[in-house]
């Protein structure tokens, strides 16, 4: 039987997918601030996270995914 040990960096990765999956992006953003990862390259999560987008379609996907709670 053969275990395949996944480097930490591969785990964080599939958690932040997950994270983006299933919350807002100012909340994973605020979440992975809190968590305090300490390591690994930022930049390159970044460029992964928010490849294409600009400050521009951030903000119109946050105002979108804030517009239910501001309607309740």
């Amino acid at each position: 039987m053969t275990v395949k040990i996944l480097r930490e960096q591969e785990v964080i990765q599939e958690a932040v997918t997950i994270l983006l999956a299933n919350m807002q992006p100012s909340k994973v953003a605020r979440c992975l601030s809190a968590w305090q990862v300490g390591t690994g390259n930022y930049l390159a999560i970044k460029e992964q996270l928010f490849a294409g987008e600009t400050v521009a379609t951030l903000f119109e996907k946050i105002q979108i995914a804030q517009k239910p709670s501001e309607e309740a």
